[in-house]
């Protein structure tokens, strides 16, 4: 199948990739709420060493998914997409039902990079989406599909504070490795795809980067991954002392908290399709550079609140207007570089994500504990504003070069 295939297959592959994204993310995320109790039950006692394990456990999987998502991007242009996911789906379904059966944390962590190494389902989605749709619905296609990822963020913590306390810590892995595998056998009997044409070995691109005509797009697209998450998660770390500051009832501060850092991927979610959609009538670009800028706009003011659900109004505000990032760097990358290597650049999308999502709160906790809370928000602004800046004088250098390029 190729960017001309009918349109059922094309969306009934977006649906499949939909279903597979939102269970395998609702996987990773749903340990969030039980992570301490569980690493507990695998002997640990102490109260920091809980805290220390239970972060390592929580990272290791982003941490090894980063490092192998430019491979698994590069083996989907050689062998095909939808084998990569076949792989994700299974190795997923597999590496959740073994850590239920974890007995010490240094399983638990272990296991944990298992998930990330063998996962990747995510991406692989984004590669098959953003090559397999027509053009002229991709931007809708991957805002549809963004929204699952986001739902996942975001029912991910909400089924982990559930099951537990119904079937227990364990079955809740198992439980989850299940519904990983029903995404398994969707992919394998649901996607097609038409097989890629095989390239000797001595015709294949020995350097992706020298591949790229133009490289300015793809450096504008794998910096504004990064920011994406940056802002995203630049406040986690101080987001429950912040709202302490800002209500005087005690019992609601955690709750408070919850819901602000909930309330960006809830508009994330909601904002993803209707944004991709505008991209498909006035250019990625154009989406890019605006929600960076009122990004960057609805940061200041929460710098200066006086009450709880101003933040989570402003947060719910800020997801909206990221919404489109997402489905929209996919879109950029995918017309800038050749169909070959497609794959392996998005997968390097996807590193620069996950490298957003580390630095985030590490860059937040360090400006809040030495220059404020305000720091932050302030810091995190200027950031997306340089973006913003950026991004539009890349799209306008890229625009100048495509007029040369049709005056010759």
């Amino acid at each position: 199948m190729t960017d001309d295939a009918p349109q059922a297959a094309w969306r009934r592959n977006l649906y499949v990739c939909l279903f597979g994204s939102f269970t395998t993310i609702l996987a990773m995320t749903l340990l969030l709420p039980f992570l301490p109790l569980y690493v507990q039950q695998l002997g640990v006692k102490d109260q920091a060493a809980i805290v220390q394990w239970s972060g390592a456990a929580y990272g290791a999987t982003f941490l090894s998914a980063a490092l192998v998502a430019p491979l698994w991007g590069r083996l989907a242009d050689l062998y095909g997409r939808k084998l990569m996911l076949v792989r994700a789906s299974l190795g997923m379904a597999i590496a959740m039902s073994l850590i239920g059966l974890a007995q010490t944390a240094w399983q638990l962590v272990l296991l944990r990079l298992l998930a990330g190494l063998l996962g990747g389902y995510a991406s692989g989605s984004t590669v098959l989406v953003a090559t397999q749709t027509p053009r002229e619905r991709a931007g809708w296609a991957l805002g549809t599909l963004s929204s699952g990822f986001m739902a996942g963020n975001l029912v991910g913590p909400l089924v982990g504070g559930m099951l537990p306390p119904l079937i227990g810590i364990r079955a809740t892995f198992f439980a989850a490795g299940a519904i990983i595998f029903v995404a398994f056998l969707a992919t394998v009997l649901l996607i097609r795809e038409r097989r890629p044409e095989r390239v000797a070995r001595k015709d294949r691109p020995r350097g992706l980067w020298s591949s790229v005509p133009d490289k300015r797009p793809l450096i504008a697209m794998l910096t504004t991954g990064a920011l994406l998450l940056f802002a995203t998660m630049s406040i986690e770390p101080i987001i429950t002392v912040y709202v302490a500051q800002l209500i005087h009832d005690a019992s609601r501060v955690t709750l408070v908290a919850g819901v602000a850092m909930s309330a960006t991927a809830l508009g994330s979610m909601l904002s993803a399709a209707r944004l991709g959609r505008l991209a498909d009538r006035i250019g990625p670009w154009t989406v890019i550079v605006g929600s960076l800028a009122v990004s960057a706009l609805l940061l200041i003011p929460q710098a200066f609140l006086t009450a709880g659900w101003q933040l989570v109004a402003l947060r719910f505000l800020m997801g909206l207007a990221l919404g489109g990032l997402l489905p929209c760097i996919a879109s950029v990358i995918r017309h800038a570089v050749p169909h070959r290597i497609a794959g392996a650049m998005l997968g390097y999308s996807t590193s620069s994500q996950y490298v957003g999502q580390v630095a985030g709160p590490l860059v937040g906790g360090f400006l809040g504990g030495h220059f404020g809370m305000r720091s932050v928000f302030l810091g995190t602004s200027m950031l997306l504003a340089a973006g913003a800046t950026g991004n539009f004088l890349a799209s306008r250098a890229q625009r100048m070069q495509e007029a040369k390029s049709v005056a010759r």
